[in-house]
């Protein structure tokens, strides 16, 4: 099959899996018949090299043609992309979904018809290679150790008379809570390119609200924490809930029907089940357990607002789903298994691990604490 990839390789994770170099300057990846090409800046064309032996690469004033080449980069790649592909006599290409349209326009321009693919640049990604699981195990464990320092942190904090907690004698805050994360993951040479998520109630309520403003005594506090290996470019995600004091006993039910979800959706990653199975293997413990599925809307009561999990590799969130449609799943595969409960009342409840599909059982990354309690001593 006649293909191309194209963009920007920092930014497109199937592009950088092609060129090996995180390209912040326009680039394409473009397969033809059994020959495979990277177009990229003269200047990066020695380390696509280095990384990727065996592709032929060339720079866009290779394939300038009679007209030459537009001024601006990004036009000049497309237009190169588009000369190569009609001077080799192809007239049809198929692309994925992260294809820009510059590049479609000028191939289109050229005589070359450009279909879309939508299992191109996925399906070759879902089955992680033993080394990229490694990477994920190593993203992982760097999370878990940062996990560990922010729930302790957050565990032997002092309280103030109005139940906020105080580190070094001032209140903590989701957002310094954030901070300290990143500051952390900055000397490990992780990045936070997302974010975290630092949430207690009510603002948990909306599950991927990141949090704002003081944190209290007696209130469980969902912490969400998806970083970045900057050398590897994979990603660890992970998600506790700590409570500082005494734990109410509604919040112990829901913290343990979500470890319930969570171990039920875990057993069903085996390669042939689908991701809808497991999904609804989790949702059942859920709903079993008395608590209502409100996806899209924000309760006062806990309640399930959102799948079990996703996919994970050089982007954060990758298919498939574990949710209800999601298909079969693939030896290899790699998902987040993290199911939550939450409400503005009483706040937000989420476990989560990171968890390898193998035809001999489901292999979890995660070797941290589950519980509510962080204290240190």
């Amino acid at each position: 099959m006649d293909f191309i990839i194209a963009g920007f390789a920092d930014k497109n994770a199937t592009l950088y899996r092609r060129l090996g170099v995180p390209l912040g300057d326009p680039a394409a990846f473009v397969q033809l018949g059994d020959q495979a090409f990277g177009i990229v800046r003269d200047l990066e064309m020695d380390r696509v090299r280095q990384n990727r032996p065996g592709l032929q690469v060339s720079c866009p004033a290779d394939h300038a043609g009679p007209d030459g080449l537009p001024a601006d980069r990004e036009s000049a790649t497309a237009a190169a992309v588009a000369n190569m592909v009609r001077d080799r006599g192809v007239r049809h290409v198929s692309a994925d979904r992260t294809l820009p349209l510059i590049f479609a326009h000028h191939l289109t321009a050229a005589g070359v018809t450009v279909d879309y693919d939508p299992d191109l640049g996925v399906n070759d990604r879902r089955s992680k290679t033993d080394q990229e699981i490694e990477y994920l195990s190593q993203a992982q464990a760097t999370t878990e150790s940062v996990m560990r320092m922010v729930c302790e942190t957050i565990a032997d904090a002092t309280v103030d008379a109005e139940g906020q907690l105080l580190l070094d004698g001032t209140v903590l805050t989701s957002e310094r809570v954030r901070s300290l994360a990143a500051v952390e993951f900055l000397k490990l040479q992780y990045t936070m390119p997302h974010g975290a998520i630092v949430a207690t109630a009510p603002q948990v309520a909306d599950c991927h609200h990141s949090g704002t403003g003081p944190l209290r005594t007696g209130t469980p506090i969902v912490v969400d924490l998806f970083p970045r290996c900057e050398a590897t470019r994979y990603w660890g995600d992970c998600t506790r809930t700590v409570v500082h004091g005494d734990i109410d006993p509604v919040v112990k039910e829901m913290h343990a029907a979500v470890l319930e979800a969570k171990s039920a959706c875990i057993a069903k990653l085996l390669p042939g089940v689908t991701a809808d199975q497991a999904h609804h293997a989790s949702e059942a413990v859920l709903l079993q357990k008395g608590y209502p599925s409100s996806r899209g809307t924000i309760t006062d009561e806990p309640s399930i607002q959102h799948g079990t999990g996703h996919g994970i590799g050089l982007d954060v969130h990758e298919p498939i789903l574990l949710d209800a449609g999601g298909g079969e799943m693939l030896a290899g595969e790699v998902f987040t298994v993290e199911p939550g409960l939450y409400g503005r009342r009483c706040g937000g409840i989420r476990v989560e691990d990171m968890v390898v599909v193998t035809p001999e059982g489901p292999r979890n990354l995660n070797e941290l604490n589950e519980g509510l309690d962080w204290r240190s001593v």
